[in-house]
C-alpha cells in the first residue's frame, strides 16, 4: 500500500530571491544538518541569460535507524537522486527526489517546490508532498514506515530552523534584499534569458538536497505574532497555509498536518457541495487519533445526519418552547480562564420525566443539539477574540438534588440517546465537564451512561463531591473567581432557570413511554449476558488499581432468582484467566458462567473478605449499585442460583437456570477531588429499580440490613 504525505504551505515572509539564497547557502556542507553527509554532482545546466539552472546530484544521507537492521541491509547510510529546476524568471524552484537505495524494494518520492506568495509578492510558498510505497524489505516493511514516519516529522522540524539560520546570517551580514532576475538589455522580449539576480550568493552548485520524506530543510516560515493575523487558507487549489493552522488551529505535527490536509482534499474531491471548516474537520481527526479513514467514515456520516436534519439552520429557525424555556435547566455563563465558551447545567434540578412528557423526547434533543450549534459559533467567536484557537467548551453540571427519580428509564433512555447523537456529531467540543455536589446515587447513573461515552470524553470529567469543588483544585483552577455563579458560593449572578416540577397540567395525554420501534440505541447491545446455574456461580473480576476507587455495577435479572454478592480477595490480584467455565447451550445466547473463586481452597475470612453482603434479585429486577473501595485488589462480582421453590416446597419446581445481563466499570480515585465517601451510599451501596415499572422499588438493603463493610 501506498503511503502518502502531504504539508501545509509554509510562508516566508522574506522575498523568493532572498530565501534562494539562503537556501544555497547551506552547501556545500551545513553542520545543522547531520544526516546529510555529502553530494555528487551528476549534470549541471545554466541557460545562457541564467535565468533557469537545473542540476541533479546524488545525495548520500545518514537514517536514523536501529542498528541491527543497518547490519542486516549492510548500509550505514541511503542514497537518493535529487533534480533541482530554479526558474528565475517565473520566480519558482522545483525539487524532485527518489531513492536509488533499495529502489527494488521500496519506492520513495518527494516532490517539493518553491514559488512567490500569490497574494504578496514579496513573500515565499513552499510546498512539499511525498510517497512511500513499501514492496518487501526482509520482513522489517512496519519497522521502516515507522523510521520514515520519524525521519518526515523531525527532518521538517529541523529545516524550519536550517532556513531561519541562514536567512537571518544573510540579513546580518548586510543582504536583506536581492533584485529579481531581469533580461539584458540587448536580448528581445521574447528570448529567454537574463541576469543572475543575486548578490554575496554562492553559484546554484551549492544548492543542497532535499532529505526525502520531509528532510527538506527549506521547509520553515518565518513566525508571525499572533496579531498580524493569518491569511485566507485557500490559496490555489484549496491549500492550507501554516500561518493559517498555527493561528486558527493550533500548532500541529507534521503527521497531523499531513492527516488534515489530506482529509480536507479528499472532501473536496467527493463532497462539491459546502464542506466543514477546518476547526470541525480537524475536531473528528482528533476524535479517531488522526486516522484519516476512521474520521472520513466518522465524518461524512456526520455530514448526511447535517444535511437530513437541516442541522446547519438550527440556529436560525429554532425557538424553544414555552416549557424548555423554563424547565430546561441550562444555559451560557461567561467563559473560563482560558476564554473558552462555559456553560451551566443544573441536572440535579431538572424535572426529566416532566420535561419528556411535556415536550416529547424529540424537542429535548433538538435542543440540546441547538446548544451544541451554538456552542460552536461561540467557539469560533472566541478564537477571534483571544488570539489563539479555541475548538471546546468548558460546562459544569450541578448535581445537587439529584435522585432516585432521575433514573426513570424514559429519562435515561433519552439521556443516552442524546450521548449517542452528541459523540456521533460533535466530537472534541468539550474541554472539560465539571461534576459538581455529586451526591450519592451518582455513581450508579454513571454506570448507566458511561459505556456509551467515548474514552476520550470520559478522560475530560472532573468530578468534586459534597464541597469539594470549593478551594484550591476546584472550580477556581478553572473559572475566575468573578465568574463563578452564585449558586456555587461564587459572586457571579448566573441567569439559568431554577427548574423545579412540570405541572401535570402540562403533561401530553399522547406520551407513551414505551422504547419507539427501531430504538435509536441498542441500551443493552454493550452489555454482557450470562447463564447462572445452581452449583455454578457467575462471577466477574475486578482488578482495583488504587485505594478509593469505586466500583459500579447494572444488572438485569432475565429469568430466575440470583443472589448477588460482593467479595474481596485478600492476598493481591486473582488471575485474569478463571478457575472454571460452566457452559450451557441456549438458542438465545449467553456465556455459561465463568468462576474465579475456588470453593475448595479458598475460604471466607481466611482468604476471602465479604464486601457486599448477599442479596437475593428476584426475577425482572433492575440492579444498579456502587462501593468505594478500601484495598486495592481483587473483587469479585458474583451471582447465584437461589432456588426460591426451596422455601416453600421440598421438592424443586424451577429449571435450576437464571440468566443475567449486566455492566460493570471502575471509577479510578484520580478521576474524583476531596473525599469520595460522599458518592457512598448510606446503607446497601445500590438500589433495585423494576423492568415492569417506572418507579424505584427501593433500597434491597430493607431486606438486608446488616452489611458488612470492606474492613479487613
Amino acid at each position: 500500500m501506498v503511503q502518502k504525505y502531504q504539508s501545509p504551505v509554509r510562508v516566508y515572509k522574506h522575498p523568493f530571491e532572498l530565501v534562494m539564497a539562503a537556501y544555497e547557502k547551506r552547501f556545500p556542507t551545513c553542520k545543522m544538518i547531520p544526516v546529510f553527509l555529502g553530494s555528487d554532482t551528476i549534470s549541471d545546466w545554466t541557460s545562457e541569460d541564467e535565468s533557469q539552472h537545473d542540476i541533479e546530484r546524488r545525495c548520500r544521507l545518514n537514517v536514523d535507524a536501529p542498528y541491527l537492521l543497518k547490519k542486516i541491509v549492510g548500509v550505514d547510510h541511503v542514497v537518493f537522486i535529487q533534480k533541482n529546476a530554479l526558474n528565475r524568471k517565473a520566480r519558482t524552484l522545483t525539487i524532485d527526489a527518489h531513492n536509488e537505495s533499495f529502489s527494488s524494494r521500496i519506492i520513495i518520492n518527494e516532490h517539493c517546490f518553491y514559488s512567490v506568495h500569490p497574494e504578496n509578492s514579496s513573500w515565499t510558498c513552499f510546498e512539499q508532498s511525498a510517497s512511500l510505497d513499501i514492496k518487501h524489505f526482509f520482513n522489517f516493511e512496519s519497522t521502516v514506515e515507522k523510521i520514515a514516519m520519524k525521519q518526515y516529522a523531525a527532518n521538517i522540524k529541523k529545516g524550519k530552523e536550517v532556513i531561519e539560520y541562514y536567512i537571518q546570517e544573510l540579513i546580518t551580514e548586510g543582504t536583506s534584499f536581492i533584485k529579481p532576475w531581469t533580461p539584458k538589455i540587448e536580448d528581445t522580449p521574447s528570448q529567454d534569458s537574463g541576469l543572475r539576480s543575486r548578490s554575496n550568493s554562492q553559484h546554484s552548485n551549492s544548492s543542497q538536497s532535499s532529505l526525502i520524506l520531509g528532510a527538506t530543510a527549506a521547509t520553515m516560515h518565518e513566525k508571525s505574532p499572533v496579531s498580524e493575523g493569518a491569511h485566507s487558507p485557500d490559496l490555489a487549489g484549496g491549500k492550507l497555509e501554516d500561518v493559517y493552522i498555527e493561528r486558527f488551529l493550533g500548532n500541529l505535527t507534521p503527521v497531523q498536518e499531513n492527516s488534515l490536509v489530506q482529509l480536507r482534499q479528499l472532501l473536496q474531491t467527493t463532497h462539491k457541495g459546502k464542506i466543514p471548516k477546518d476547526a470541525h474537520i480537524l475536531r473528528f481527526l482528533r476524535a479517531r487519533d488522526f486516522h484519516r479513514e476512521r474520521a472520513r467514515e466518522m465524518l461524512v456520516h456526520s455530514m448526511a445526519w447535517r444535511k437530513l436534519h437541516n442541522v446547519d439552520g438550527l440556529l436560525e429557525s429554532y425557538q424553544a418552547s414555552e416549557v424548555i424555556d423554563q424547565y430546561y435547566t441550562g444555559g451560557w455563563h461567561y467563559c473560563d480562564k482560558d476564554g473558552r465558551p462555559l456553560y451551566v447545567l443544573k441536572l440535579g434540578q431538572m424535572d426529566v420525566k416532566g420535561l419528556i412528557r411535556s415536550v416529547g423526547e424529540e424537542a429535548i434533543l433538538k435542543h440540546v443539539l441547538s446548544v451544541n450549534e451554538e456552542g460552536l459559533r461561540r467557539c469560533d467567536q472566541a478564537t477571534q477574540i483571544t488570539g489563539y484557537p479555541v475548538s471546546g467548551c468548558t460546562c459544569i453540571v450541578d448535581l445537587e438534588g439529584l435522585s432516585m427519580r432521575h433514573l426513570w428509564r424514559p429519562g435515561v433512555r433519552t439521556l443516552l440517546r442524546i450521548i449517542e447523537v452528541v459523540e456521533a456529531n460533535y466530537p472534541e467540543t468539550m474541554n472539560k465537564l465539571l461534576i459538581v455536589r455529586a451526591p450519592r446515587v451518582f455513581p450508579v447513573l454513571w454506570t448507566l451512561i458511561s459505556p456509551f461515552i467515548d474514552e476520550n470524553t470520559r478522560q475530560k470529567f472532573m468530578i468534586y463531591g459534597g464541597k469539594d469543588y470549593q478551594g484550591a483544585g476546584g472550580l477556581i483552577e478553572f473559572i475566575d473567581k468573578k465568574y463563578i455563579p452564585d449558586f456555587l458560593d461564587g459572586d457571579c449572578y448566573c441567569d439559568v432557570p431554577e427548574g423545579g416540577l412540570v405541572p401535570k397540567a402540562l403533561y401530553k395525554e399522547e406520551y407513551s413511554d414505551k422504547s419507539p420501534e427501531g430504538p435509536p440505541l441498542s441500551i443493552d447491545s454493550l452489555y454482557q449476558t450470562s447463564y447462572v446455574v445452581k452449583d455454578f456461580s457467575h462471577e466477574v473480576l475486578i482488578n482495583v488499581p488504587q485505594r478509593g476507587s469505586v466500583i459500579t455495577w447494572d444488572f438485569d435479572i432475565l429469568k430466575g432468582d440470583v443472589t448477588f454478592t460482593v467479595i474481596r480477595y485478600k492476598y493481591g490480584t486473582l488471575p485474569a484467566e478463571p478457575y472454571h467455565q460452566h457452559h450451557v447451550q441456549s438458542a438465545s445466547g449467553g456465556i455459561g458462567s465463568v468462576q474465579y473463586i475456588d470453593n475448595k481452597t479458598m475460604q471466607v475470612g481466611k482468604d476471602l473478605t465479604i464486601v457486599e453482603a448477599p442479596h437475593i434479585c428476584r426475577d425482572g429486577d433492575s440492579v444498579q449499585g456502587s462501593i468505594v473501595t478500601n484495598q486495592a485488589g481483587s473483587y469479585i462480582l458474583q451471582w447465584k442460583y437461589f432456588d426460591s421453590s426451596k422455601a416453600a416446597f421440598d421438592f424443586p419446581l424451577a429449571s435450576h437456570k437464571s440468566k443475567v445481563m449486566y455492566h460493570t466499570d471502575v471509577l479510578k480515585s484520580e478521576a474524583f477531588r476531596g473525599s469520595m465517601s460522599s458518592l457512598q451510599s448510606c446503607h446497601s451501596g445500590f438500589s433495585s429499580l423494576s423492568l415492569s415499572t417506572s418507579q424505584s422499588t427501593g433500597s434491597l438493603n430493607a431486606n438486608n440490613p446488616n452489611r458488612d463493610y470492606d474492613s479487613s
